[in-house]
């Protein structure tokens, strides 16, 4: 849940929209955010004017469920889509990214209890045709928490619109460990944290391996048809989302040659997998968190392993360790929100919470540059109206 404070501080350009209407005045006239009553006054004034006047140069749409005893708050803004300028579903299904890691660390966990993993066992016992002797020693804590050293495998492309003319590749995960294993680690594993998907790709694999099943329904009989997720699915790498949903969009070059927006609503997942690749909405999202906190999906002391970060630094920023298992901290308003953002193109989401459940957020964010390096500005204030400014 790394945030960044100078998102709010970029004036962004009003751009044009491949095959549709400008950002301009042809969709100005746009509904308000619409919103439930929250118990909270304050929350509902600093929540409806984090969201309000979409679509705009950062984002088209945005979804938000805010729960807890602290107090509630619903509310939608922005468009299905820009071409119609038909006011944005509040139950839309959308593209949750790393949120699908929680589910996959859960699962593994779940695992765990029933002693078919063990956290401590390396990962070439479950994978020994996979995995290669030089990263033996590297354990299944180490894949969920990021501290196993692999670093991520080859994909084509180096900018937006080459990923874009690649967005139908289709990727094993196989051939995605053993791209990425076939390169010298990045350090000994246990020493640094360095966040990639690559070890949610081998826990999914391992998942399959000592349930003789599927990953997806491993996490459909373990945690979406016990919680009645019913809008939620693992597309298994499906272009699609299946069911109505509020249109995402990139801002890239688009075929004259100027910048612009392009609807980037099909685009495969199988480059993320168990990693990334869940579609949800904010309501399954917001049940799944509750469900998580209180101890219902994981439990006990395997729970207190999503609530644990590991004792070294970050690779690249050398700061020390955000993410646990499956899920990352930060501080915010001076209290600690555990967590877990995600971002496919034209999605960011994110699910969050306090550890006594006091105060519950879930996003949707229709980011027209949800692979940035920054937090969306929309998404950020959000965050910052839920729980307060970052420490």
């Amino acid at each position: 849940m790394r945030t960044s404070t100078r998102t709010l501080l970029a004036a962004a350009l009003v751009l044009g929209v491949a095959a549709g209407p400008a950002l301009g005045p042809a969709v100005a006239a746009q509904p308000a955010a619409t919103a439930r009553p929250a118990r909270d006054a304050d929350l509902a004034k600093t929540m409806a004017a984090a969201i309000a006047g979409l679509p705009r140069a950062d984002a088209t749409a945005a979804l938000v469920r805010v729960g807890g005893t602290a107090g509630t708050w619903r509310g939608s803004s922005g468009v299905r889509d820009l071409e119609s300028g038909a006011p944005a579903d509040p139950a839309a299904r959308f593209r949750a990214g790393s949120v699908t890691k929680v589910f996959t660390a859960a699962t593994v966990l779940r695992l765990v209890a029933e002693r078919r993993i063990d956290l401590d066992r390396p990962a070439r016992a479950y994978l020994p045709d996979l995995i290669p002797a030089r990263y033996g020693g590297v354990t299944v804590r180490q894949l969920l928490n990021h501290t196993h050293g692999i670093p991520a495998p080859n994909f084509p492309g180096e900018t937006v619109e080459e990923w874009y003319e690649h967005r139908f590749d289709v990727y094993t995960p196989e051939e995605l460990v053993r791209s990425a294993t076939a390169k010298p680690r990045e350090f000994r594993p246990g020493t640094r944290q360095h966040y990639l998907n690559i070890g949610y790709t081998i826990a999914g694999l391992i998942v399959e391996r000592v349930t003789g099943d599927s990953y997806e329904r491993q996490v459909e009989r373990r945690i979406l048809r016990p919680l009645s997720l019913e809008d939620t699915y693992l597309p298994g790498g499906a272009a699609g989302i299946t069911g109505p949903y509020n249109h995402g969009y990139q801002t890239m070059r688009i075929g004259d040659g100027t910048t612009g927006l392009r609807d980037v609503s099909v685009w495969g997942t199988s480059d993320a997998w168990a990693a990334g690749d869940l579609v949800s909405t904010t309501a399954d999202l917001e049940r799944f968190t509750r469900a998580l906190f209180a101890g219902r999906v994981v439990r006990g002391p395997l729970l207190e392993e999503m609530f644990t970060l590991p004792e070294v630094t970050d690779l690249e920023t050398g700061a020390p360790a955000a993410y646990s298992v499956g899920l990352s901290m930060k501080r915010l308003g001076g209290r600690e929100v555990w967590g877990k953002t995600g971002g496919r193109w034209g999605y960011n989401a994110a699910i969050g919470s306090t550890r006594d459940g006091s105060r519950t957020l879930v996003y949707s964010v229709n980011s027209t540059d949800a692979k940035g390096q920054d937090t969306n500005p929309t998404a950020l204030r959000v965050m910052v109206a839920a729980y307060g400014l970052p420490d």
